[in-house]
């Protein structure tokens, strides 16, 4: 199977579709402004410490300092001596199975086990807080909850660096192994192969994704963590408190770091500044994948060459078509998602039980398809035509499972009952497409969705590029869009609409129209 990475990064949103057989599987977004702090490493300084609560404040150099509760106070007083303190001490430390303990393992990775913290990882009676922390004291401390109201952000001393295999803990000297793997020798399997690879007074959280993975792979994902540490740690030793030694990866390195691999042909990113840092990325942690990493140059946007943009507006409808001319509907709910799959104009060419049966066999793969593309998570009903043998249910259920092994989500499904109903769960990582693209619609009082002011806001700007690519000689756009749109344009996207007017020397002019719909615009260029 072909698969290939394709990057659309724009200063207001960066778009990453996984092309697979040149078909968009998995689609990632995140624009402007929301990007958490989540993660984020800082070199504090300790500002209050209350005995009364056991926790200190923290100042990070934000606006409002960082708490620090007594339970998330690594008991190693002082980063400045961690090298000879880990391998003094860390060395002859005998490894805890806390194995019962890892359910963050599919969460962020910034949580530290169940069970630390009332208890140090010496085995000690815990300290107090004025034991381990004075006013004016530097702390290397890492967000673990964003603010909230008038409350500044939560912090722990515990730092984890998470992987796509492996949560890298530098300080804690202990190894877990994900409860969701079950197969004893598979655990043994990872544990000698981390222990393999593990660095003096280190620990880590051998993660689900880590099954019947490869060696190289998870060895290249260890190197990773490995590097990315010493990075903070210098940034750490050379840095003045209160400041931001380390903030977390950006969605390209996210997608570099748990997606590009060996299984992946090549990775396109049409943004040269983006090219650039990825490609410096690549050269500090993955120097291998440098080779595969390539610069888009052509002026179609590069969504629309790759047919992206088709299957974006294809995962928002409700009804998908399949080529045989069946079709399957898709509907979300607060509760679950209901996919309902209908013959619609195939009536085949044999018995009614054959061409149900192709129809089914058909949805298998678009129902999954539409599920990793659109992100759809929680519970999900799918309501196959119904099918009189047993071995015709037999065999979609067999196909409907080999082709969610193709997604990396997890999930688990039941058998298709005598109605031809699968009941299944997909594990939500983050909003569906759906949610992240589209608001409840104000024309029928949220009954159904629409298409965000900012996403319109985006479309039409990239139509502008269009435009322009053929009507060179254009210096002059009219945008006429729905008045949402056009506020939308003329105050948030002020900067990017000005950017676009330098880098096609053009003049925009935006029009607000009450007349058109919220998803519409005209682009008419001078």
């Amino acid at each position: 199977m072909s698969s290939e990475i394709i990057v659309n990064a724009e200063p207001f949103e960066t778009r990453i579709a996984l092309n697979e057989n040149g078909v968009a599987a998995e689609l990632y977004s995140e624009r402007e402004g929301e990007q958490g702090i989540v993660g984020n490493i800082y070199k504090g300084r300790v500002t209050k410490v209350l005995p009364g609560m056991q926790a200190a404040f923290v100042d990070i150099g934000l606006e409002k300092a960082g708490f620090l509760h007594v339970n998330d106070v690594d008991t190693i007083e002082s980063i400045e001596n961690y090298r000879k303190f880990a391998s003094e001490q860390f060395e002859e430390h005998e490894d805890l199975d806390f194995d019962q303990s890892t359910d963050e393992d599919e969460g962020n990775g910034y949580a530290r086990p169940n069970g630390w913290g009332r208890r140090n990882w010496r085995g000690e009676n815990p300290k107090s807080i004025e034991e381990l922390l004075k006013d004016g004291q530097e702390v290397l401390v890492q967000i673990s909850k964003e603010p909230l109201g008038t409350k500044g952000s939560r912090l722990t001393s515990y730092i984890t660096l998470p992987g796509r295999y492996v949560v890298y803990m530098p300080t804690i000297n202990q190894i877990g192994i994900s409860r969701r793997i079950e197969d004893e020798a598979e655990r043994k399997r990872l544990r000698k192969l981390v222990h393999q690879y593990q660095q003096p007074g280190a620990g880590y959280i051998v993660r689900t994704a880590s099954e019947g993975m490869a060696v190289d792979d998870i060895e290249a994902n260890m190197m990773f963590l490995h590097a990315l540490w010493e990075g903070i740690f210098d940034n750490h030793s050379n840095t003045s408190a209160p400041a931001l030694v380390h903030t977390n990866l950006t969605l390209i390195q996210r997608v570099v770091r748990d997606l590009f691999g060996s299984s992946i042909e090549r990775m396109i990113i049409d943004s040269e500044i983006e090219y650039e840092r990825c490609r410096d990325f690549l050269t500090a942690y993955y120097f291998h994948l440098v080779p595969k990493l390539q610069h888009y140059k052509r002026k179609e946007p590069i969504f629309d060459y790759y047919g992206v943009e088709l299957e974006i507006e294809r995962a928002l409808g409700q009804r998908v078509w399949l080529k045989s001319g069946g079709y399957i509907v898709i509907d979300q709910t607060e509760a679950l998602t209901t996919i309902d799959v209908n013959t619609g104009r195939f009536v085949g060419k044999r018995s009614p039980e054959e061409t149900i049966t192709q129809t089914n066999l058909e949805a298998v793969r678009e129902v999954v398809a539409q599920l990793r593309l659109r992100d759809i998570g929680g519970i999900i009903i799918v309501d196959y035509i119904d099918m009189e043998r047993e071995e015709s249910r037999e065999k979609i259920f067999n196909a409907f499972k080999e082709e969610l092994s193709k997604d990396r989500s997890r999930t688990k499904i039941s058998k298709i009952s005598e109605l031809g109903l699968v009941e299944m769960t997909r594990k939500r990582v983050r909003e569906s497409l759906e949610h992240v693209l589209t608001d409840p619609c104000p024309y029928c009082e949220g009954r159904g969705r629409v298409k965000s002011a900012a996403t319109v806001s985006y479309e039409s700007l990239r139509e502008v590029r269009r435009v322009c690519v053929h009507h060179q000689t254009s210096r002059k756009i009219l945008v006429n869009v729905h008045p949402e749109v056009a506020d939308r344009l003329l105050e948030e996207e002020r900067p990017h609409v000005e950017e676009l007017e330098s880098h096609l020397n053009i003049q925009l002019v935006i029009k607000a129209d009450p007349e058109l719909h919220i998803e519409g615009f005209e682009v008419i260029s001078f």
